[in-house]
């Protein structure tokens, strides 16, 4: 241990002379560790609401999906099915068809999204965790079943596991007619066998049905999908997997993975969240005034020895450094008992639940989670903020005399 640091580290723990200097000192490292708690709690807050959406999406959005670059559709045979399921990371691969469409029950029409899922869905997204009400099931004997989100079973009024009344579904044909007396739309007939509830977004969108379902009421005859969605294998290297995928697919064709699926939504997550950060951390510039206060009356208190140190040799530089050090120190210690502040509410949120969520949310109360990173993050953060406290008092001390003059 070098020599500035050593005698930082006798300053900042000896007795002061005077009692107020103890006092200034306590106030700043409780500033500190408050204000490491709240930006390690920021951080955390943030990452719970994150993996709790990202969560709610996992029931419907896939690991990796597979759209074509133009167009909506595009044909996905079983040979094709079949090399990427030998992926080396890929465990289910399943194919959708999507459109929107309009959908009449009884006296109620509304618009949505109709999409066509085959047997393997429910393997790669959760969507079977998520029925509520009747079956995650596309067939009843001879029956068509659907299974709607939550907000078009009420916006439609439809009465799940009645199989007695039909639901209407039409979708505009793909071919033009000339005769004016031809319909212009297809339509078929489906019973509401269930209602699934994940998020707000794809409730009130989306209605479930079988794949060949929905190619038959848009009139396709061959392995037509929209989209082809993955599920990776547990521990499975993201970018690797998905540039095999990308190898198989060639071109024409986009691979995204989870985050770019909800890109835009998610990078507005992370505006917020590091916003919210920076609020907090110029908080921390105004606790920092205690750093300063404290370290100049240190730097007051102890000229003499000062002076006795540059009698000795000491130089400028290392003078400053002493308080430089010793303003670290400071921040460091707070740092320590802001990290266990944090830990502790942290581990009370997740047991008791001390702040609750308003309102009849997804969960009782609000979600919380801590990275490594982020104690990282506020570390550099809070140090740079004690450096910068400790310059002026450390700059006053290297102007302190060799040879002490009363004052």
């Amino acid at each position: 241990m070098n020599l500035p640091l050593r005698i930082a580290r006798r300053y900042l723990f000896a007795k002061k002379s005077t009692n107020a200097i103890n006092i200034i000192t306590g106030i700043a490292v409780f500033g500190i560790a408050v204000g490491s708690a709240a930006l390690v709690l920021v951080l955390s807050v943030f990452n719970g609401f994150e993996d709790l959406i990202m969560m709610m999406y996992s029931n419907f959005n896939p690991d990796v999906k597979v759209i074509p670059a133009r167009g909506k559709t595009f044909e996905a045979d079983s040979v094709l099915v079949a090399r990427l399921e030998a992926v080396e990371g890929v465990a289910y691969v399943s194919r959708t068809l999507e459109e929107v469409a309009f959908f009449d029950y009884k006296d109620n029409q509304d618009f949505g999204t109709l999409k066509g899922v085959d047997a393997n869905f429910h393997m790669v997204v959760g969507i079977d965790s998520t029925v509520r009400e009747g079956v995650y099931a596309f067939e009843d004997g001879a029956r068509e079943l659907a299974v709607l989100g939550l907000g078009m079973r009420n916006k439609l009024a439809a009465n799940v596991g009645d199989r007695f009344t039909e639901m209407a579904v039409y979708m505009p044909k793909r071919e033009r007619s000339n005769s004016p007396l031809e319909q212009p739309f297809r339509h078929s007939y489906i019973y509401p066998g269930g209602t699934f509830v994940i998020q707000q977004d794809f409730d009130n969108e989306f209605v479930l049905s079988s794949l060949s379902f929905a190619r038959k009421l848009l009139g396709y005859s061959g392995p037509v999908v929209s989209s082809l969605e993955i599920r990776l294998t547990p521990g499975a290297s993201d970018a690797y997997v998905l540039g095999q995928i990308r190898q198989v697919m060639g071109e024409g064709f986009d691979v995204k993975g989870r985050f770019q699926q909800e890109e835009s939504f998610l990078k507005l997550m992370q505006v917020e969240k590091w916003l919210s950060y920076a609020i907090v951390s110029l908080m921390m510039l105004m606790v920092a005034f205690n750093i300063v206060g404290a370290l100049w009356m240190v730097v007051l208190e102890k000229q003499r020895d000062i002076s006795i140190l540059k009698s000795m040799g000491a130089t400028d530089s290392s003078v400053r450094n002493i308080f430089l050090n010793e303003g670290l120190l400071l921040s460091l210690l707070g740092i320590v008992l802001g990290f266990v502040l944090a830990i502790a509410l942290y581990a009370i949120q997740k047991t008791v639940g001390i702040i609750t969520v308003p309102g009849n949310f997804i969960v009782d109360a609000y979600p919380i989670s801590m990275r490594v990173v982020d104690f990282l993050v506020v570390i550099v953060t809070v140090m740079a903020i004690g450096l910068l406290a400790s310059w002026p008092p450390a700059q006053r001390a290297r102007r302190v005399p060799a040879m002490m003059r009363e004052e």
